[in-house]
């Protein structure tokens, strides 16, 4: 079942309860490294090695989350995220934490049209083209507003996603969806200029027609298009901080994302 409000991991337990052994002993040994045996140039290199491992553990997490078979995903690919970036602060952080849900939508469905699963109706196709161009829009949108701000093309990771199948890709569209308004509601109290805050409102709910459309084609003639999952009793649609939004992501993207001032 794909919902917006799936839990996201902490401390070390999952360290401890890791569904792959051989990174749960790689922590574990990390923790034994002797600190002080290199002196500052050991530990630089160690503090790197700590940050590769803390993103894997972040990003396999939020794998299990997304309901990712870690099987069909190779344990080097969890440390294969040499190149970075980081958000910043502020609103130009904030932009920028936009700015990367946007690139990673916009390539997912760039991939899903320019392959499109077996069986796919006209009307899907209509549909995820129209999301596709909306999603560029988007991204170029915040490239242009952050100019010299914004951070670097991100590099995406599908090999999760079997672009084949209709299945595999209508629920994890709907998922990034359903991630991306909540990312918006959680992120637009930390906008202070209101010409950014009023152009994220005019995006969050072109997000949400988005979300709504997949959900009902996914179980059409339902109330899945606003379903509990991520709308409540009080009709208020679910809001994540960047940290659920990143943990929940990062099973989608190989660059190490660094947003610790927007968490």
């Amino acid at each position: 079942m794909y919902s917006s409000k799936a839990g996201h991991s902490s401390g070390s337990p999952e360290i401890l309860t890791s569904p792959i052994p051989q990174l749960a002993e790689a922590a574990r040994s990390h923790d034994r490294f002797p600190r002080d045996r290199f002196g500052a140039e050991g530990a630089r290199a160690e503090h790197g090695r700590r940050s590769v491992l803390k993103w894997a553990l972040f990003a396999l997490s939020g794998a299990v989350a997304f309901g990712v078979d870690l099987r069909t995903v190779g344990i080097e690919r969890a440390f294969a995220a040499a190149e970075s970036v980081n958000l910043g602060t502020g609103d130009f952080g904030v932009l920028n934490y936009a700015y990367a849900l946007e690139q990673l939508e916009a390539a997912f469905y760039s991939a899903a049209v320019a392959s499109p699963y077996k069986g796919i109706t006209a009307y899907e196709r209509a549909v995820l083209t129209q999301i596709k161009g909306h999603e560029i829009e988007h991204r170029e949108f915040f490239k242009k507003a952050l100019g010299e701000h914004a951070i670097a093309d991100l590099t995406p990771n599908f090999s999760a996603v079997d672009f084949s199948n209709r299945e595999s890709v209508l629920k994890t569209a709907s998922t990034f969806e359903d991630l991306g308004v909540s990312a918006y509601n959680g992120g637009g109290a930390s906008i202070v200029d209101k010409k950014y805050l009023a152009a994220a409102g005019t995006i969050v709910s072109v997000e949400a027609r988005h979300a709504a459309i997949l959900r009902d084609i996914l179980s059409p003639l339902s109330a899945s298009f606003a379903g509990d999952d991520v709308v409540d009793a009080t009709g208020l649609d679910v809001s994540n901080p960047p940290a659920t939004v990143l943990q929940l992501a990062a099973p989608f993207v190989q660059t190490h994302i660094i947003a610790a001032q927007l968490l």
